[in-house]
């Protein structure tokens, strides 16, 4: 099996080393593979959207060729988008809509907790996990609205911050900055 990651920006490598751990724990041999061109998505049997700036990942995607390979993936493979990855596989953002994915069918709002200083974590509970996820959250959006085939994972005072459509799974928040690599063990047991 292969993972590809989209190696733009972000924390590409801390995504790297959660996959690893998580399939070790699972006792799944990946590869993972880092993306920067067109060519490779294809052949990738998952792929990992990360965080960064959503406008500048979405720059690069287009204008690589990378953007129409993606989208093209949607409902075939597992797709994990953490932060800015979310905002780009939406189907409706204030991002410009030529960088949008519509992977998933959920509107969101960019820096919806506010600006770098108003980053935290918080303890949240995922529907998938048996307890609480700490959840790192730094510029994060939220998703506003959901179609009617998204699964709510998860929410902050009522604001949905973790969704589920068709094997794309969007979370508002950095899993791969702890050490509980549970959320990638999901997203593998997919493929």
């Amino acid at each position: 099996m292969s993972v590809g990651v989209i190696g733009i920006q972000g924390a590409v490598s801390e995504h790297i080393n959660a996959l690893k751990k998580a399939s070790f724990n699972l006792k799944k041999d990946i590869e993972i593979i880092e993306i920067n061109c067109s060519g490779i998505v294809n052949s990738c049997d998952a792929i990992v959207l990360t965080g960064g700036e959503s406008t500048t990942i979405g720059r690069f995607l287009k204008e690589k060729g990378i953007t129409e390979e993606i989208m093209g993936l949607k409902g075939k493979i597992p797709i994990l988008c953490t932060c800015a990855g979310l905002i780009l596989a939406s189907k409706k953002s204030e991002i410009e809509s030529e960088y949008l994915l519509n992977l998933i069918d959920v509107e969101v709002n960019r820096n919806h907790f506010g600006r770098q200083k108003n980053s935290f974590e918080i303890e949240l509970d995922i529907s998938f996990l048996d307890t609480p996820f700490n959840s790192i959250f730094i510029r994060a959006p939220a998703i506003v609205k959901c179609g009617m085939g998204v699964k709510v994972l998860a929410t902050i005072n009522n604001t949905v911050v973790a969704v589920e459509e068709n094997g794309v799974i969007g979370l508002a928040f950095h899993p791969e900055l702890t050490e509980d690599c549970r959320i990638h063990e999901y997203f593998l047991s997919k493929i």
